[in-house]
């Protein structure tokens, strides 16, 4: 049985995305946005150029900044232990 799980959930996993495709495909194929042309292409990949860059940064923060938060932490927790005499 555990032989076959694999291939069913392949065929099952396919089988939903044969199917989910002309439903996705509404409106002559419009999708979402409705008609696009050249302005809209280049306008959305502007907005990537930006988006990616500015999330690598931010994220860089944060990690920076949990970074020192574990480090005092760290320290705090030595000297409280260096303190207490112990062996």
């Amino acid at each position: 049985m555990l032989r076959r799980l694999p291939i069913s959930a392949t065929l099952a996993i396919t089988a939903v995305l044969v199917a989910a495709a002309p439903v996705l495909a509404h409106d002559g194929g419009e999708g979402w946005w409705g008609e696009t042309n050249d302005r809209v292409v280049t306008n959305a990949g502007f907005i990537l150029i930006v988006f990616f860059p500015l999330f690598i940064a931010l994220v860089s923060l944060l990690q920076w900044r949990l970074e020192k938060r574990k480090d005092r932490r760290k320290a705090e927790a030595k000297a409280r232990a260096k303190s207490h005499g112990g062996w």
